[in-house]
């Protein structure tokens, strides 16, 4: 299949009209006409992620975190990025990425739906769509508005202390620990969920009332600062929550993609707790 057309599929469930302003997504380095035997999932384009694909002879690289942010005037083997994009370049490995229109579109329901969040509504709203249905028994077309956005708010199903709802995300995603800022025996009910770094999400779960935000790169004052204002806060970390995304993928392609290898990433956390 040609990597053009593998995209296309992608990008009618995940367009990239759902990613944020600031972010860059869609096929970042290499040829869309290149056809593809081998398509190799991450969660982040590293140098072991790139030798790695290269190696087991990966013609398209997908990751959810975009290896190009910003401008780049220079593409040399003088800059960390530079050499990733020159080791893709020599490898003909086409790369594509999709952040936070899967965020938006796959993260959000996804993650929600692991810890059996009821009465789920996006925690961050960030586009709304018109969605048209017809009524059976009038045959009538009816409107209605579809919001869409980051991460997610719900209730689960029976309260749990603190300490309690750590253990479940633990247990959820796979993870050691997690850091808490909060009372550990105190109850909680309605959860705010958003997976990868939440610190702009505070204020707006906050607004809504949520006894638990669970997020990751909650530093030292965001975190007392929300618990001040009497939001607990679970950090499982950028990694522990998004690494769902290499495997919701890999189910995805291989649903819809017959003939093509998907070679996933091990679950590798990018740092030690010594």
């Amino acid at each position: 299949m040609i990597c053009k057309e593998i995209i296309d599929i992608i990008e009618k469930d995940y367009s990239r009209d759902y990613a944020m302003d600031w972010d860059n997504v869609g096929l970042l380095v290499g040829r869309d006409d290149k056809e593809i035997r081998k398509i190799y999932l991450s969660l982040d384009a590293t140098d072991e992620v790139i030798c790695d694909a290269a190696e087991q002879g990966a013609d398209l690289l997908i990751t959810h975190h975009p290896l190009i942010f910003g401008g780049m005037k220079q593409i040399t083997n003088r800059d960390f990025i530079g050499n990733r994009i020159l080791a893709l370049v020599r490898g003909d490995i086409s790369y594509y990425a999709m952040h936070t229109n899967y965020d938006v579109l796959g993260m959000a329901k996804l993650s929600a739906d692991m810890m059996n969040l009821k009465q789920q509504e996006p925690l961050e709203v960030t586009s709304k769509r018109l969605e048209e249905s017809e009524e059976n028994t009038e045959n009538l077309v009816k409107s209605s508005v579809k919001r869409e956005g980051i991460g997610r708010i719900g209730w689960l199903e029976t309260p749990v202390t603190l300490r309690q709802c750590c253990e479940v995300v633990k247990d959820i995603f796979g993870l050691e620990a997690v850091r808490v800022f909060g009372n550990p025996d105190c109850q909680v009910e309605k959860v705010a969920l958003c997976p990868g770094s939440g610190k702009s999400v505070i204020g707006t779960a906050i607004a809504s009332q949520a006894d638990v935000l669970v997020t990751g790169d909650i530093g030292h004052h965001e975190g007392i600062d929300a618990a001040a204002q009497g939001m607990a806060v679970i950090d499982a970390g950028h990694y522990g929550l998004e690494h769902i995304f290499v495997e919701d993928m890999n189910k995805y392609l291989i649903k819809k993609l017959e003939g093509i290898e998907i070679i996933t990433a091990p679950v590798q956390h990018p740092f030690m707790t010594i």
